[in-house]
């Protein structure tokens, strides 16, 4: 296991359910995570254009659905959780999804033209509108990746200032990305060595460069936009 701490993320390289087993009771106030989904509920095979090529063999190393115990623990160690990819998992009724509707993906384009995301709030549903390809010349290095705008729009209306944020399959760490910038405390967990290390630099490159604007300035601390709404 490898842990290193650059500002407010902590990343961390090992199996999730190491970490997990050893965690407090409600240690992290919200848990944004995005597990891999292949066999859940039945048979579930990756296929796609590109990416799916580039990422064939790569993919098969760790695409697999996590466990019963895996949302036993996730829900133990956090007291409110965003889930991608929940309507592969049996998890309870929820009013507050989330979808990601991806701009700029037609109806006969190989990739989803949307995601899904169940959470634990008890709030109206909502949608985001992105497109899924980042910004122009945005280094891409996970099939799964997700924008970092993504993150940024999650962390202003479901969390609030102080709170200890999660991620058990960080992947491309656009999620570090966000929380970095909006002074969040966020600790991020990765099996895989070569996404870590990807993770990793990405983040050690934002950090290094000057930031535009203060954190201050990019998080809505108001009561409508918390995720605390029950």
């Amino acid at each position: 296991m490898k842990i290193e701490q650059l500002n407010k993320i902590q990343l961390i390289n090992a199996d999730c359910m190491d970490v997990l087993r050893e965690l407090p009771d409600k240690y992290f106030d919200l848990a944004i995570v995005d597990p891999p989904y292949s066999n859940a509920g039945g048979e579930v095979e990756r296929t796609g254009g590109s990416w799916a090529k580039k990422y064939g063999n790569n993919i098969k190393r760790w695409d697999i659905a996590p466990s019963v115990e895996y949302f036993e623990q996730l829900m133990r160690v956090s007291r409110n959780q965003i889930i991608w990819g929940g309507n592969y998992f049996q998890l309870p009724p929820t009013r507050c999804f989330v979808i990601w509707k991806k701009l700029t993906i037609s109806e006969s384009f190989t990739m989803s033209m949307c995601e899904y995301a169940w959470t634990s709030f008890d709030a109206n549903a909502k949608v985001f509108e992105c497109m899924p390809q980042g910004k122009p010349g945005e280094q891409r290095i996970h099939p799964c990746q997700k924008p970092v705008e993504l993150y940024t729009w999650l962390l202003k209306r479901y969390a609030k200032a102080g709170d200890k944020i999660l991620d058990t399959h960080l992947g491309s760490g656009s999620i570090c990305l966000a929380a970095d910038v909006m002074g969040f405390e966020l600790t991020g967990i990765e099996l895989d060595p070569e996404y870590y290390n990807a993770a990793k630099e990405r983040l050690m490159k934002q950090q290094s460069e000057p930031q535009l604007f203060a954190a201050e300035d990019l998080v809505d601390y108001t009561q409508e936009s918390s995720g605390y709404l029950f």
